[in-house]
């Protein structure tokens, strides 16, 4: 019984902290290697939607989808307000998703598809299987 808790244990801390770090370091990539104005300016945001939606939105789009990567990510990684995090992260990937679809209706799924898989897997899995967050530690010390 105690190999199965620690089996538990093991697997929401590292789907956790994996879908934390690929959205963090897609975040980190557009806001601090890129920077938001080059990142605005490539073929898959202003170029692509340029003629399909108006300006303001795929300038907002851009930064609300770069910043919840890198903020959420992070907030995935250490494990503090993860639902929170998810819920955002989940927002970006239905943005994507449809920005994609928007742009291209048949178009390559895959870096969607995994990112959902892992995200939902997190939403389901009992949030006392997460012993290795911050979350868990501050409600720990809460109830004492």
């Amino acid at each position: 019984m105690k190999h199965i808790n620690l089996n538990r244990i093991v697997s929401a801390f590292t789907v956790r902290t994996i879908l934390g770090f690929i959205f963090f370091m897609q975040g980190f990539g557009k806001v601090f290697t890129w920077g938001m104005e080059e990142l605005y300016n490539k073929n898959f945001f202003h170029g692509t939607f340029k003629d399909i939606l108006p300006e303001y939105l795929i300038y907002a789009t851009a930064y609300y989808t770069s910043y919840v990567e890198l903020i959420a990510g992070f907030l995935l990684v250490i494990g503090l307000k993860v639902d929170y995090a998810l819920y955002a992260l989940a927002s970006v990937l239905i943005i994507v998703t449809f920005g994609h679809g928007l742009a291209a209706p048949i178009w390559d799924l895959s870096h969607v598809m995994y990112r959902t898989m892992l995200l939902v897997t997190l939403l389901i899995l009992p949030k006392e299987w997460d012993k290795f967050s911050l979350d868990s530690i501050l409600q720990k010390r809460s109830k004492k």
